[in-house]
């Protein structure tokens, strides 16, 4: 599991800071572009403006897959910049 992962009811969970709101707007939809490319979505949640809470499980399968670990990895590298 990638680090800062955890998993939280059957779901790989990541929450990632940033300095401002624009920056975590700006990495929400950076995710959803990943995530429409891959047909793949999570849940994602923005809140105390500049916090970003990120859910993968893949839910036809009732279960964490490769494809959300490989799709937190991809979180954590935009998160990165």
């Amino acid at each position: 599991m990638a680090d800062g992962w955890s998993k939280v009811d059957g779901a790989l969970e990541r929450q990632f800071a940033f300095a401002n709101f624009a920056e975590a707007l700006a990495f929400v939809n950076a995710v959803g572009e990943a995530a429409e490319a891959a047909d793949h979505h999570p849940d994602l949640t923005l809140h105390d403006y500049k916090l970003v809470t990120v859910r993968w499980r893949t839910h036809s399968a009732d279960s964490i897959t490769e494809k959300d670990h490989t799709l937190a990895a991809r979180c954590d590298d935009l998160a990165s910049g």
